[in-house]
């Protein structure tokens, strides 16, 4: 009957206004939770078959999505470890309980923007008790290769474990000018001495001696020394011996011609480096290449280091943690070393729509979301992650308050409708007495 189907139609209205007005309010209330994501009511005409003269009202039904492609702006904190992403790309978190659970098993949910802060474990946490997820660097600072459609190698990112940290010398660079006068047949052939500090593996100081010792010939010049490196740590063995000899021609006069390894890693005259073992590590020495005037020279009558450095640094104590836009954990030391312990890749989902909304605007993964990939931050559309920052609420309050008001609007005539129905009715009841 039409006047039945008219009421039904009052009632569906009545129900969907009353979901848009349950969303509306959910919009508004959260329009200051950090991340949040609107949620959407859609409506949906209801058409119920009937015949050419008659027509039966179906009335309407709802949907709701939660827009979570929609990004808030973003707004700078005080907290380095603040973190949002500029694209939509998305931050791997788990749950607190899952890692004490400590079982292997850590559930992958995501987020655009969290205040992480280190736990009493030193795990970096939110104050709702999600617990950020990064790969581990290896200990000189580079990433491995991990798989990118698992979360096997994620693991939470915990920075108390790096509270102390030394920096070994790996490199070195000698740029020395031996004087060309102690070469020639009249000269005392004095060895020149230098002594170069360095840091071992384990962040203590130790010192290389360099001896340059000139070959004195019969007559005229024999442009040529003998350079021979010890190590302290190794209680003053020869780690090293090169014979170098220098050039006296008139476009390259006083630059390496040739370096001859007698002891020690060999000479790449493509690099200008050596390689020397000492008792606390390796270091690749760079002494110029053959030709080069900003390496080891020979000229005029002074012995001048004019060029020494060295990476490298004393244990030091952490200060501070950042995060760099391409995702990059750097952990800070006083000393004025930095080392990379981490890197946290951006989730990326065909579909975010279709993720399934948890409580703390966290998200995970479902059917119709599609599958996720770990990309790298900072390399495509998924965007960057962004230090100092937070993402406010996706939520328009104008907006919402006019909707609002069409709301109201329309629930009063769906009411209207009802009302109007029920005064048909009584008129029909009203017919009969």
């Amino acid at each position: 009957m039409t006047i039945s189907s008219s009421l039904a139609a009052g009632v569906a209205g009545l129900n969907a206004n009353a979901a848009r007005l349950a969303t509306i309010s959910d919009n508004i209330a959260n329009s200051s939770t950090y991340g949040y994501k609107r949620a959407k009511t859609e409506f949906s005409t209801l058409v119920v078959p009937g015949s050419r003269s008659t027509y039966t009202a179906g009335g309407v039904r709802t949907a709701y999505t939660r827009l979570i492609d929609e990004r808030g702006p973003l707004i700078s904190s005080s907290n380095s470890t603040d973190l949002a992403v500029s694209g939509r790309g998305m931050l791997p978190v788990t749950s607190a309980a899952a890692v004490k659970a400590d079982n292997g098993n850590l559930p992958l949910q995501l987020m655009t923007t969290g205040s992480f802060r280190p736990d009493a474990g030193g795990i970096l946490t939110n104050e709702a008790g999600m617990v950020l997820l990064g790969w581990p660097a290896n200990i000189d600072g580079t990433i491995p290769s991990y798989p990118r459609d698992t979360i096997a190698g994620l693991q939470p990112v915990q920075v108390n474990v790096n509270q102390f940290a030394g920096d070994p010398t790996t490199r070195m660079t000698l740029g020395v000018n031996l004087p060309a006068t102690e070469t020639a047949s009249t000269a005392a052939g004095d060895p020149q001495e230098l002594s170069i500090e360095y840091y071992g593996n384990l962040g203590t100081s130790e010192t290389l001696t360099v001896t340059f010792t000139p070959t004195v010939p019969a007559g005229g010049s024999s442009n040529e020394w003998t350079m021979t490196i010890a190590d302290e740590a190794s209680g003053g063995a020869v780690v090293g011996e090169y014979v170098l000899t220098f050039s006296d021609t008139e476009t390259s006069g006083g630059t390496l011609a040739s370096v001859t390894t007698t002891s020690g890693g060999a000479y790449d005259s493509v690099s200008g480096n050596l390689t020397i073992t000492a008792a606390r590590g390796d270091i690749d020495i760079n002494i110029g290449v053959l030709g080069d005037s900003s390496g080891m020279t020979q000229l005029s009558d002074s012995f001048a280091p004019v060029a020494i450095s060295k990476n490298g640094a004393p244990v030091g104590n952490l200060t501070s943690v950042e995060v760099d836009a391409n995702g990059l954990v750097h952990a800070i030391y006083d000393i004025g070393f930095t080392r990379t312990i981490y890197q946290i890749p951006l989730v990326d989902v065909p579909n975010p729509n279709g993720l399934i909304a948890l409580s703390n605007q966290s998200y995970q993964v479902s059917p119709e979301s599609g599958s996720y990939f770990l990309w790298d931050a900072g390399d495509g559309p998924w965007g960057e992650v962004v230090g100092f920052a937070r993402e406010e609420s996706a939520t328009d309050v104008a907006k919402e308050l006019t909707d609002l008001i069409q709301t109201q609007r329309a629930y009063s005539s769906n009411a209207k409708v009802i009302q109007t129905v029920d005064e048909m009715l009584q008129e029909t009841t009203n017919i009969k007495r």
